[in-house]
């Protein structure tokens, strides 16, 4: 059995990231989106979940699924077309008091320590066998085990919710990372009606269903409102606007 370079420690930030096998596409339509998004909600779980059973057979939203106890922490996430990024923790406490920073422990309650390798087993396996029955074909899905960064500064972590949330942008302007951005207003345009991802509570705080994904609470405070977060994102986008 291989070892993961990266070992989960609770109360340390992980960048968790994951692709189809071959590069393949994992996310065909947006129903295919929306089972994966619903599935970061509820195999955050200690509970076994079973879409079919629990949800569709019930006939409940899977948002007022009762999870009972997380497992882990998810601080930001994003879907493309054939990969996804996630921001994760195991907190050493349910709740972070406000202005907490890197490197100030406060550990009251504790966490199982594996809980990222198992949320992620449960999330990539059930999305797997929806897949696999959805399009008639067996087999993995995924590339090998989920690849992971550890994220030890506030540095680091600003600079990782910026490029999670700017993935998106690859899919009108696959290059913009080597030319620059030949539009920034059509750019900002797409970040703001792209659903798949966490950027809108960021940018908004807005109080749709999937926000519940989110346990913001658990993580450093990296920008002190909204406005900071946009205006992190529009300095991104300026630094690489396509010179003329």
């Amino acid at each position: 059995m291989s070892i993961r370079k990266v070992s989960f420690v609770e109360g340390e930030y992980y960048h968790i990231y994951n692709r189809g096998v071959n590069k393949n596409d994992i996310f065909l339509d947006n129903e295919d989106r929306d089972r994966f998004i619903k599935l970061l909600y509820l195999c955050n779980s200690t509970r076994k979940v079973n879409f079919r059973d629990d949800i569709v057979d019930k006939k409940i939203d899977a948002w007022d699924y009762d999870r009972e106890n997380e497992i882990i922490s998810i601080g930001a996430w994003v879907l493309m077309s054939n990969h996804f990024h996630l921001y994760l923790t195991i907190p050493r406490t349910t709740t972070i008091p406000k202005g907490n920073s890197f490197g100030k422990e406060k550990s009251v309650e504790k966490y199982d320590i594996n809980g990222i390798s198992t949320f992620m087993k449960k999330l990539c396996t059930s999305y797997t066998m929806y897949f696999n029955k959805k399009y008639s074909r067996s087999g993995s899905l995924f590339e090998n085990k989920f690849k992971s960064v550890h994220i030890k500064d506030e540095r680091q972590a600003k600079y990782l919710l910026s490029y999670i949330h700017l993935n998106p942008i690859k899919l009108i302007q696959s290059d913009w990372k080597d030319v620059g951005i030949k539009n920034t207003n059509m750019a900002t345009k797409y970040l703001d009606n792209y659903k798949f991802s966490s950027y809108l509570e960021y940018k908004n705080n807005t109080k749709r269903k999937e926000g519940s994904i989110l346990n913001i609470q658990d993580f450093p405070i990296y920008f002190s409102s909204n406005t900071a977060f946009e205006n992190e994102i529009i300095e991104w986008l300026t630094a690489y606007k396509q010179k003329e």
